[in-house]
This record gives C-alpha cells, sequence and structure tokens, in this order.
C-alpha cells in the first residue's frame, strides 16, 4: 500500500523486498539456489526517489544500502547493529496501545517503520497487515487499521488466492 504524501515532510513510505545474497539451508542442495530475500521499509523523497539507508538481512546479518525500490548494494564494513535502526528506536514514536499489538504478533522491523511512518504522518485511514495464513486456497489476513492517534481497529478476511471456475 503506498500512503499519501505528508504536507509537512513530502516523505511516503513503503515495504517492498530486498534480495541478499545469502541462502536458506532448505535450498542450500538445489542445483540453482534460491537467494534469500527479506522485507524492508524505505522513504521516499518529494521526487519519489527512495531515500538511502542501511539495513541487515534477517537470515545472515550482512549489511545492505538500499538505492531504490528492491535494490540494495551490500555494505562492507558495517558489522555493528547499533547502526541500523531496530525495534526499540521506533518503539517511543508509537502510542503503547499499539506497540503491545505490535509486539503480540511478533511484527518486523519493517512493520514498526510502517507503523512509525503513519504516526509521524498522520496518514489515518491507513493499514498494516499484522499476520496472514494460507489455508486451502485462501489467505486469512489480519491488520490493524489507524483510524487517528487514540482510535484504531483490527479486522481479519479471507481472501481467495485460487482461481475456481464454474463448470456449467
Amino acid at each position: 500500500m503506498r500512503h499519501e504524501r505528508s504536507r509537512d515532510r513530502g516523505l511516503s513510505g513503503l515495504k517492498h523486498l530486498i534480495q541478499c545474497h545469502c541462502i536458506l539451508p532448505q535450498y542450500r542442495n538445489l542445483d540453482n539456489p534460491v537467494f534469500h530475500s527479506f522485507v524492508v521499509f524505505s522513504l521516499t523523497d518529494e521526487n519519489g526517489n527512495v531515500i538511502p539507508k542501511a539495513v541487515k538481512c534477517n537470515n545472515c546479518d550482512v549489511a545492505h544500502k538500499i538505492t531504490d525500490f528492491c535494490k540494495s548494494e551490500m555494505i562492507l564494513g558495517i558489522e555493528d547493529t547499533l547502526s541500523v535502526i531496530s525495534i526499540d528506536d521506533i518503539r517511543s514514536r508509537i502510542p503503547d496501545k499499539i506497540c503491545e499489538i505490535l509486539d503480540k504478533h511478533k511484527c518486523d522491523t519493517p512493520t514498526w517503520e510502517q507503523t512509525s511512518d503513519i504516526f509521524e504522518n498522520k496518514l489515518w485511514g491507513s493499514f498494516i497487515n499484522l499476520s496472514s495464513q494460507k489455508v486451502s486456497g485462501m489467505t486469512q489476513i489480519k491488520r490493524l487499521i489507524i483510524i487517528d492517534t487514540d482510535d484504531f481497529k483490527i479486522e481479519a478476511d479471507m481472501r481467495q488466492d485460487d482461481i475456481v471456475r464454474e463448470i456449467i
């Protein structure tokens, strides 16, 4: 979901995937191994360009410089995890009730960053996906909708993933 641009900062944020050069253990023995991809949250400037930042792969801890949507460069020399944004860095920018929900659902750092962006830019009506689970060709999605600073609701929807064709 892409947010409306904030009138104050001219920035907007978006989750997207970055590919690392590491391989998850279950794919190591394949002839053509699948490289690991992980979700990141990036802000954009007033022209829609990604604002570069450093993130770490959630599998191997290698640092990446985000250069564009779905593009990164590996960074050598950043082994210190203190240089990358963490959930603890973000927590103080989000109301306690929302933090409890994000904690309960074990949300990742990009989800916390997205939530912080919604509050900082007053993007009321935006939602955060808390969890999803695939069941029999359908996906159950649970989302948190931020109505305003003190008001939110949680909804769950079932989405049909498989195309069902009726035979007549």
